[in-house]
């Protein structure tokens, strides 16, 4: 699985302690960690939440990535934006109890996750038990397991429910400020990233020239 890290500006400094506690226990289970940024506060590319949404929206919806880990102050705003975008299904995560019980119940393709609120001694052990109850075994199964065909019955009723209630990725692209688009996708390793792994190629299209004139 390709796993997309994306950090929001105010949250930046701490990139390096999520990226660790993410690459130690995701690359030992086989997947691949692709760190987005923002890497320092001073990046020339200043990532803020709604961006993080568009962004998660735009690997997820190519393919460049299979899921995104990402996150701000509290957590909500990025889950919001990430929410909005068709495709996406990210849950608020804590804690190690609401990572499994969003991966066998809900079993989306992202997670938004607090930074600054209760982020304090110990926080990166709780980042690890995070991800390995999100990565490690198989996801979907269902809590409680008697519960679990019904469970994956409102997926897919979820599934199409976005369906019909968002525009797809693509026209998304073409609609949206194109000011903020370009600021989304002006990460230092975005290009390397994407066009390395991205596989709907009407979104890879658009990208490449939004990349072009920025």
């Amino acid at each position: 699985m390709k796993i997309a890290l994306i950090t929001e500006n105010s949250q930046a400094a701490k990139n390096g302690i999520i990226h660790d506690a993410l690459t130690a226990v995701a690359e030992p289970l086989g997947h691949q960690v692709f760190n987005y940024g923002m890497y320092t506060p001073e990046d020339k590319a200043s990532l803020t939440y709604v961006m993080n949404g568009l962004l998660a929206g735009i690997l997820i919806n190519s393919r460049a990535a299979d899921f995104v880990v990402t996150g701000c102050g509290t957590g909500m705003g990025s889950m919001l934006a990430c929410n909005a975008m068709p495709g996406v299904f990210c849950g608020l995560i804590i804690d190690p109890t609401d990572a499994f019980l969003f991966g066998q119940i809900n079993d989306g393709n992202a997670i938004s996750m607090p930074y600054a609120k209760g982020f304090g001694w110990a926080a990166e052990l709780n980042l690890q038990d995070v991800y390995r109850k999100l990565f490690e075994g198989e996801r979907g199964l269902g809590y409680p397991k008697e519960r679990a065909e019904i469970m994956a019955r409102n997926r897919g009723i979820l599934k199409s429910l976005k369906a019909v209630t968002c525009y797809d990725m693509l026209t998304v692209l073409k609609s949206v400020d194109q000011d903020l688009l370009k600021a989304a996708v002006a990460g230092e390793r975005f290009a390397e990233y994407f066009f390395a792994n991205a596989q709907d190629e009407a979104i890879r299209a658009y990208i490449e020239g939004v990349v072009a004139a920025a």
